[in-house]
This record gives structure tokens, C-alpha cells and sequence, in this order.
């Protein structure tokens, strides 16, 4: 879901440049993953650089034409109207967390990072019975919008377009989780020359800007 409004963009510059009409479904990656090994014939996938690599492994994916896309980071937000806080170091996160009376993040690889990032830091047990997990597919800047969280976690691509929240910043330099997310031809792509041009495309840097604008970097 983090490259959800950016692939809507991408899509929409090739069919201008090209004529080519691009259908995009966007979907959790989890759900993605397993739609694409339950056979649903799709000639493209976009997903996280570790999901991708499965689907590869086990065939469904074509390997040479894996494209790297953009590189996308987590950032804090809390609901409109909170106080600000301090997230300009790990310690200041740390305290952050442990002072939210409800946070969450996502079920994505960033949420596993996170919570491998918690037990590092040694607070899971004090932190467990606050956390609010985000069912597949809804965004955490929902639930902070909502009030529901205090203190959310997700891609800043996520974050940026949910009104009713504040963000507050990426995640510092030294725990900053960054995701990589690729696209590649799947093992059933019934039109492979005109997949591998909109690769082509969406890995140019003709594109970059739209990318930057998303709260991503170009791969």
C-alpha cells in the first residue's frame, strides 16, 4: 500500500507518454503475495524487496526483470491538535513510545522491524498491552486521524496524504527502517515487451520527482 498513490502517478505519466492504460490494483502485500501464488494472472507485481525475493525463489516472478523502484522510509505521526514531541534520536523515540498511552504500527516489513526494534531496546512487555494493530490494508494514519492512536508508525507515503494527522518527522538516522520496493514481470505476463517498457519507465529519471513528491527516493 506505500506505493499506492505513487504507481496511480506513474501509471498515469506512461499512458500520457504512451497510450498505454496501465490497470492497477493495490492491495496489502501480504494479500498481494498470496493472490499472486494462488494463480491470479497479473503481468506485474510491485512489492518490498523480501517479499519479492520469495516470489522469485519460488518461481512465480521473473528474476531478470526484477526493477528497483524507490527506497521508502517510516515516520511518526500523531493526531491533529497533539503536542509535538521529540523524535530527533533514538532515546527520544524510545521515551516517546513508552509515554504513549496507544500507538501502532504497520503489519508490513517496517511493523517487523519496529517491533524487532522494541524488543532490542528492551520494552515490548511494557508497551504490549497499548499497541493497536492496524487490520491489512488500513493505513495506521487512519486510526490516528480517528483517535483511536496516539502514536502512529508507518511509510512517510502513507502518512503524507491522511488529513487529521500532524507528522512529525522521519525516524531518526540510526533506527531508520527503510524499505526497498521493486516491480518485476510475473511467470504468467501475457504482454512481456510492453511490461518491460513501463519498467523501464518507472525506473527512469524522468520519474524521479514524482517519486521524491511521494516521500520516496529513486532506487
Amino acid at each position: 500500500m506505500a506505493t499506492r498513490q505513487l504507481l496511480v502517478e506513474l501509471t498515469q505519466a506512461y499512458a500520457q507518454r504512451s497510450g498505454q492504460v496501465v490497470q492497477i490494483e493495490s492491495v496489502g502485500g501480504v494479500d498481494a503475495a498470496k493472490r499472486v501464488q494462488a494463480g491470479e494472472v497479473f503481468d506485474l507485481v510491485v512489492l518490498a524487496s523480501d517479499a519479492m525475493a520469495k516470489l522469485i525463489a519460488a518461481g512465480y516472478v521473473s528474476a531478470v526483470s526484477l526493477t528497483p523502484l524507490v527506497h521508502s522510509g517510516v515516520a511518526v505521526a500523531v493526531p491533529v491538535g497533539s503536542a509535538s514531541l521529540d523524535i530527533s534520536s533514538e532515546e527520544a523515540v524510545r521515551e516517546a513510545v513508552l509515554a504513549a498511552p496507544t500507538l501502532a504500527y504497520s503489519t508490513g516489513p517496517s511493523g517487523v522491524a519496529l517491533a524487532q526494534l522494541f524488543e532490542h531496546w528492551g520494552i515490548t512487555e511494557h508497551i504490549k498491552h497499548r499497541l493497536v494493530t492496524a487490520p491489512p490494508g488500513v493505513p495506521v494514519g487512519s486510526l490516528v486521524a480517528k483517535g483511536e492512536v496516539a502514536l502512529g508508525f508507518q511509510q512517510l507515503s502513507e502518512l503524507i496524504h491522511v488529513p487529521g494527522i500532524m507528522v512529525l518527522g522521519p525516524l531518526p538516522a540510526a533506527i531508520q527502517i527503510t524499505t526497498t520496493f521493486s516491480a518485476a514481470m510475473t511467470s504468467v505476463c501475457t504482454r512481456p515487451t510492453e511490461v518491460q517498457a513501463l519498467l523501464s519507465f518507472m525506473a527512469s529519471s524522468e520519474v524521479a520527482v514524482l517519486k521524491q513528491r511521494q516521500g520516496m527516493t529513486p532506487a
